[in-house]
């Protein structure tokens, strides 16, 4: 068992050594687990704050409630209450064990085991434990793991990921986030043997997965492995024609244009840009209206062509979808740049695609000057001729630079 001692002020917060008190007091034991302790040690931001306990959750419940927290049960089954302290919540969870597996789910037993409660978790950088003190618990070798930047299944990877095939993404998911180097040798090889047990997972969990993964700062080695077992093929089978080269061009141009890492930005960046293609990915994945209308609209929006002019290409921001016009952009920028470090007649191009999409990050669309009660009063019929007309005294209004005013536009009537 290796030690280590963190600072931290999520742990030095009173809520929480209270809760860790009411916890442990009577010879029962709590410490903090996962990834409080693992991104702690790694220098990252805490989230959430996990902790494990050895009394039973009826116990956990009453304790918590005793030291004046709420409880809320939200996996009482297996053996999780969340106690909110402060508004803030915390999931205390019993020390379990695995007696059934079906591939996603766990029957777990109760138990006081600290080396059993870890021996089932997925990688050894999450199986950390954080004693109130801030002493760390390390059982499975994580510390090692951790500082070597390694993401290693604890035990048997072939046993710990038919316990659950989720964490077949979940490898390349930390592998993202942090991991360096080569993946781990035995991990590679079970998600390679393993990766058809993915067919049993609910396609939310999927789709999540890859989410998060694809929000890492730098997800292209891991997209790469994962192409490379087969994995990428199985969760997104879109990808398996058009690959995953644009990924590196993109990534450093996030990096030197300062925009943000964006996980759609980045999948509109390994799937083909066919709107009935794209459609039934996101219907098959169950995405989010917002996530599947942004896909949708990236998919429908024209290609960037740098040799138009301004004019038109205001005329398309305002009559077109903007976000969907910046994510073709950003893709062609980043795409034409990979390019022009090969081909210096490119230089031109990638400075005609920022110049259009500084303009489309920058557009507000101008307020259109008539309304149908001014058509209506200058003589314009009520109905279908009212709308028509709107619509053609608008285009005049966006082809002149959104200049004309109201007297030069009812003057065209």
């Amino acid at each position: 068992m290796s030690t280590q001692r963190i600072e931290a002020d999520w742990l030095k917060d009173e809520a929480l050594q209270r809760l860790l008190l009411a916890l442990s007091d009577g010879g029962e034991a709590a410490r903090v687990v996962g990834g409080a302790v693992r991104n702690t040690l790694l220098g990252l931001a805490v989230t959430d704050v996990d902790i494990a306990t050895t009394t039973l959750p009826e116990q956990s419940s009453e304790r918590a409630r005793a030291a004046g927290f709420k409880v809320v049960p939200t996996g009482i089954d297996h053996g999780t209450v969340t106690v909110v302290a402060d508004g803030r919540g915390y999931e205390v969870t019993t020390l379990r064990r695995d007696i059934a597996t079906d591939g996603r789910h766990a029957t777990v037993s109760f138990g006081r085991d600290w080396r059993a409660d870890a021996e089932r978790r997925d990688f050894t950088m999450n199986a950390l434990y954080c004693e109130a003190s801030g002493e760390v618990i390390d059982l499975v070798g994580g510390l090692e793991d951790l500082s070597a930047r390694r993401v290693r299944f604890i035990g048997d990877a072939d046993q710990r990921i038919a316990e659950d095939y989720l964490r077949i993404l979940r490898f390349f998911r930390f592998f993202a986030w942090y991991g360096e180097g080569r993946p781990d040798a035995a991990g590679l090889k079970a998600v390679t043997r393993l990766r058809g047990g993915m067919k049993r997972l609910s396609v939310e969990r999927v789709w999540a997965e890859l989410k998060k993964l694809l929000a890492a700062p730098d997800p292209s080695r891991a997209l790469l492995w994962m192409r490379q077992t087969g994995v990428l093929t199985e969760a997104l089978p879109e990808t398996e024609k058009w690959g995953i080269d644009a990924i590196p061009g993109l990534i450093a141009a996030e990096a030197d244009l300062g925009w943000k890492a964006d996980a759609m930005l980045r999948l509109a960046a390994i799937v083909p840009p066919d709107a009935a293609r794209l459609a039934a990915m996101a219907q098959r994945l169950r995405f989010s209206n917002a996530d599947r209308d942004r896909l949708l609209a990236f998919a429908n929006a024209e290609a960037p062509r740098p040799d138009e002019s301004e004019a038109v290409f205001r005329a398309r921001l305002y009559f077109g979808d903007r976000t969907a016009i910046v994510d073709r952009l950003r893709l062609a920028l980043a795409g034409t740049r990979v390019k022009a470090a090969e081909d210096m007649a490119k230089l031109a191009e990638v400075a005609a695609l920022h110049r259009m999409l500084t303009t489309a990050e920058k557009f507000s669309p101008p307020a259109f000057p008539l309304s149908g009660n001014d058509l209506l009063a200058s003589g314009v019929s009520a109905g279908p001729v009212l709308g028509e007309t709107l619509k053609r005294l608008t285009r005049i209004w966006v082809d002149s630079g959104f200049v004309l005013g109201k007297k030069s536009l009812l003057e065209r009537l």
